[in-house]
């Protein structure tokens, strides 16, 4: 099983990278699957302004950065997004990109690690709503990074809850993908 970490914030100076870096250097020492980081970042996803429902394309867009787009996302069993909240919710580009594909996402579990002045949390329950649509399994467990107590002098220090957390994520969506 192949679970793709997708960093999915594109702003400069983010700490999303940070992030997802660490969530990748967590799952080093798992066993029950293979993990690579995805940063939307490095895609350059357009605007969704298409004619055609995306779920409508059968995975074959007009757009090269779409469908490169499209071959990382359809290439996982399952996902972890890292997700920063923004005016308590998604981010736009994030929600965008995965707009932007449809049959991609049907029915593969996601778990979430949230990050903002809360953790992510509202940014996270939004996402539950709108991956419903794809009949995403998310798993229940999350980790979630407070920007206040999580990082020192502006480097990602997470605490060690958030390494049994992340753990959980792991055991969840891997037990989901299996």
């Amino acid at each position: 099983m192949k679970i793709g970490i997708i960093i999915g914030s594109i702003r400069e100076g983010r700490v999303g990278a940070a992030v997802g870096q660490w969530v990748l250097e967590q799952s080093n020492a798992r066993t029950g699957a293979t993990y690579e980081l995805i940063d939307l970042k490095s895609f350059d996803v357009p605007l969704f302004t298409g004619a055609r429902h995306p779920m409508s394309m059968n995975k074959s867009y007009d757009d090269p950065k779409v469908q490169a787009w499209s071959a990382a996302v359809d290439a996982c069993d399952a996902y972890v997004f890292v997700t920063p909240e923004y005016n308590h919710g998604v981010p736009g580009a994030f929600k965008n990109a995965v707009d932007t594909l449809g049959s991609e996402w049907m029915g593969k579990p996601v778990g979430f690690v949230g990050y903002g002045s809360v953790g992510g949390v509202r940014a996270i329950e939004n996402w539950r709503t709108v991956l419903a649509n794809f009949s995403m399994y998310d798993v229940r467990a999350e980790v979630n990074i407070n920007l206040f107590t999580d990082f020192t002098d502006g480097e990602f220090t997470p605490q060690n809850r958030n390494v049994v957390t992340m753990g959980a994520v792991f055991d969840d969506l891997e037990k989901a993908g299996a």
